[in-house]
């Protein structure tokens, strides 16, 4: 799983470096503890981002980031393997887990993504809990805000994923964002766009993106990984580097997770700093946070 790629604001305050490896931790625990119970792959990425969108230290759900009119808009994406089945969801403002209403999305069968109040519909429909969208903002995201709109730079841009090999060989991803600070309402991230910054595909692998949105979409970075492995048989860590290539040659940065059929995974990043962590049947979980430190 990852808590996004970026320059990691606080990563020198003891307390937000505690916080973010609590709220990891808890979020590969819950993952984990699914698939130990023998839950599928799609039920345990759900679980663990599921806890990322309620710890506020990271950009998704409370504690996501605010658009140019001061509100928040999430988006999230469920995909797995077996099938290509996905859901979406995109522009969500009062439900407290977006990854839930993507997941309610994928179980309708309907479409695959969703936008606005037919999202937010359709997940109360499904048990998804409502919240008001006041209460997903928290104090340090609207100072951000403050920062942006006085032109001290954008702040974070993080996102949080999470993708699973279940003890059936089934593989699954899970996207969840509150995008970029001070974007323009209405503006849908990579995290919503199968193929894009999710993919899962039982053949070949599971990927979670995070980075410079648009750039990620203008290269169909996830399905690109999936390609570089089905195409032209690249090993995991190859084929993700790769992609990120060709997102850098846009200008974009930015980092990924992604695990293949044989239970390789891959966490490359180019930026300061990527909360990520794994964890393996019958082993400890591995956590780190910035470029240096080793898993």
């Amino acid at each position: 799983m990852h808590g996004g790629a970026g320059g990691l604001a606080g990563a020198r305050e003891r307390a937000t470096v505690e916080a973010l490896r609590a709220g990891l931790a808890e979020a590969l625990a819950a993952g984990a503890a699914l698939l130990a119970r023998g839950g599928s792959a799609q039920d345990a990425v759900v679980a663990a981002v599921t806890a990322l969108e309620d710890c506020p230290h990271f950009n998704a759900g409370t504690g996501s980031v605010l658009n140019a009119a001061g509100e928040v808009e999430m988006d999230a994406a469920l995909m797995e393997g077996t099938k290509r089945r996905a859901g979406a969801v995109a522009g969500v403002r009062r439900l407290a887990h977006p990854i839930e209403a993507a997941h309610a999305v994928l179980r309708d069968g309907r479409h695959v993504l969703l936008f606005g109040a037919e999202a937010e519909r359709l997940g109360r429909a499904a048990g998804v809990a409502e919240i008001a969208p006041e209460a997903l903002i928290v104090p340090a995201r609207r100072a951000q805000h403050v920062r942006v709109r006085s032109g001290e730079g954008g702040g974070p841009r993080g996102t949080v994923g999470a993708v699973a090999r279940d003890a059936s060989g089934h593989l699954a991803a899970a996207t969840s964002t509150g995008g970029l600070n001070g974007k323009l309402p209405g503006r849908i991230s990579d995290s919503a766009q199968i193929g894009a910054g999710t993919w899962a595909d039982d053949a070949t692998c599971a990927v979670s993106a995070t980075g410079n949105g648009e750039l990620f979409i203008r290269t169909a970075f996830a399905r690109n990984v999936d390609a570089l492995l089905r195409h032209a048989r690249l090993p995991l860590d190859d084929a993700c580097r790769r992609a990120l290539d060709e997102v850098a040659a846009l200008g974009g940065h930015g980092g990924c997770i992604a695990i293949d059929r044989e239970g390789r995974i891959a966490m490359p990043f180019d930026t300061p700093a990527m909360p990520r962590g794994f964890v393996r049947e019958d082993e400890s979980p591995r956590l780190a946070l910035i470029a240096d430190e080793k898993l």
